[in-house]
């Protein structure tokens, strides 16, 4: 994957400035950031099923 850069970042910066407007950026930025945090918590909580399920299954093979 190609890095964007400083440059890259302040056009698409720029760009969604235009696009959305001043008002409604801090909008989409805070339900980007809920959504972020969902599927970041949604993920722990799937890696903790997958470990206590792998930690029953090795205790049925240690009996």
């Amino acid at each position: 994957m190609a890095q964007i850069g400083i440059p890259g970042l302040i056009l698409i910066l720029v760009v969604a400035l235009i696009i959305f407007g001043p008002k409604k950026l801090p909008e989409l930025g805070k339900a980007v950031g809920q959504t972020l945090r969902e599927f970041k918590s949604g993920t722990k909580n799937l890696m903790a099923d997958d470990d206590d399920e792998t930690g029953k299954e090795k205790e049925k093979e240690k009996q």
